[in-house]
Order: C-alpha cells, then sequence, then structure tokens
C-alpha cells in the first residue's frame, strides 16, 4: 500500500494493501479502495464509495457516494480473469452509478476518457470505450462493447445496446433505447432510436464554422435521399467531400461494425 503524505484518508475507509492513493487525495468515510487501485492526484472519493478491481482513476477525478467502479463484469462469460477498468482526468461519476472492468473476450479494459460526466445511477459496462467530455444522464445505461466517441450526450433513462457505437458529437435524447450504430454528428429521438437529423445545437456550441455545418446538412441529405445503399452513398460522401466532418461521418459509416446503422427517414 503507498499512500502520499498529503493524501487525506478518513478513519472509516478500507484502504487494502497494495492500494496505490496519489498526491492530495481526499478518501472520504465508510469508502473502500481494493488492493490492485491507482488513485491520481487530487482524486477525491466522497462517503460510501467502492473503487475495486484492477482500476486506475485519473487526477481530479471526483467519485461520489455508493458508486461502484470496478467490479466484475455483468457477463457470465467471466470466470475471473484479470481485466481492467481505466478512468482520465476531471471526471464526474455521481452517486450510484456503476462502472465495470473489461472481459477477456472484449479486449480487457473497459475505458473513460476525460472530463466525462456519468450522473446519478448510470452504467457502463464491461468493455466500453467512453470518449473524452461524454455526458451520460442520470440512469442512462451502456451495454458492453460500446463505443462512444468524444462530445457525445446521451439522455436521461436511456439504453444503449451491447457493441454499438455512437459517433462523435452525436446526442441521444431521453427514454431511447438505441439498438445500432449512429453517426457522428447524429440526433436520435424516439422510444426505439430513429435518426432524426443532425445536433445542430451542439455543433454550434463547439464553433464549428458555418460553411461546414452547411456541408454537413447536404451530406445528411445525400444519405438520406441519394440512389444506393446506405454505404454507397457515404462512398460518395468520401470521394467528393472537401469537408473534414463530412468525411468523419463517411469513415465511420464505411468502417466494419457489428451492428447496422440508424438511417436518415427516407434512407434505406
Amino acid at each position: 500500500m503507498s499512500i502520499h503524505p498529503s493524501a487525506k484518508v478518513h478513519p472509516s475507509a478500507v484502504v487494502e494493501p497494495g492500494a496505490v492513493i496519489g498526491e492530495g487525495c481526499e478518501v472520504g468515510p465508510f469508502c473502500l479502495v481494493g488492493p490492485e487501485v491507482t488513485l491520481g492526484a487530487r482524486v477525491v472519493l466522497k462517503s460510501h464509495a467502492v473503487v475495486t478491481g484492477w482500476t486506475e482513476i485519473g487526477d481530479e477525478t471526483v467519485i461520489f457516494p455508493f458508486a461502484t467502479v470496478g467490479e466484475v463484469p455483468q457477463d457470465l462469460k467471466y470466470h475471473g480473469e484479470r481485466t481492467r477498468l481505466v478512468i482520465g482526468k476531471r471526471c464526474r461519476i455521481r452517486e450510484a452509478a456503476t462502472l465495470n472492468t473489461g472481459t477477456e473476450g472484449g479486449g480487457g479494459v473497459t475505458r473513460v476518457g476525460d472530463d466525462v460526466l456519468i450522473m446519478t445511477g448510470a452504467h457502463v459496462g464491461h468493455d466500453a470505450q467512453i470518449g473524452n467530455r461524454v455526458i451520460l444522464v442520470n440512469h442512462v445505461a451502456i451495454a458492453g462493447h460500446c463505443v462512444l466517441g468524444d462530445d457525445v450526450i446521451v439522455g436521461g433513462l436511456s439504453g444503449v445496446h451491447q457493441w454499438v457505437r455512437i459517433g462523435q458529437g452525436a446526442i441521444i435524447g431521453a427514454v431511447t433505447m438505441v439498438t445500432n450504430d449512429v453517426i457522428p454528428y447524429g440526433l436520435v429521438q424516439a422510444p426505439r432510436g430513429e435518426l432524426d437529423g443532425l445536433n445542430l445545437v451542439g455543433l454550434k456550441r463547439r464553433g464549428v464554422d458555418r460553411s461546414e455545418i452547411t456541408a454537413l446538412r447536404a451530406a445528411y441529405q445525400t444519405l438520406a435521399q441519394e440512389d444506393g445503399s446506405f454505404q454507397d452513398r457515404a462512398r460518395k460522401l468520401a470521394e467528393e467531400s472537401d469537408s473534414a466532418l463530412v468525411r468523419e461521418i463517411a469513415d465511420f459509416i464505411l468502417t466494419k461494425s457489428d451492428r447496422s446503422f440508424l438511417t436518415p427517414k427516407g434512407g434505406r
């Protein structure tokens, strides 16, 4: 066990032998820190937080009461293999959220990027890969093997099916079930997850140039209305567009996936 001299550990907390507690950390009352846990600098565990498993927590992340971070996967194929959970810097993991380690069959690592907000009761399943600045609103469920790009927002009480990819900058409305891949900058809503346009508000907030937004709108119409399969339309965009964001959408569609795609209304 290694506890930095500047760290504060409440007398009622349990820090098991082998844990590493970094500079300026705070471990609150009745917390549990397992033997293979590493807390970066200035990590805060509020009362009753559990951090266990082979888990690394990045600098300045805060874990709120009754969150359980680093427990074993909810996967019947898991048989005790040594797998990891890696959480980035400045994340906020709110009350009663749960994040599991990976599985041998899924690559062995569940990963959460920097500046991620995981709200009350949300779940991140085994082998999920969560990008930077992602927001998972209250009681969101991210199933195993999902991939969420940077700046994704998933609305409250929504679920994302295993193996689904959600591209950078997409937004999922509340109370939505997402069972297929979502293009970057897509807007998804309705109970069974329909692709209903682009996340224009998010693009504008990021300061994306108007010409790029215009190009994205035109690309969306191509995906919705042009002849050929969805992949054919994406190839056309990849070949003809000068927009980096449009090519990002095309590349996402043309990348091999374990799921099919949510397509624009009217698309095939």
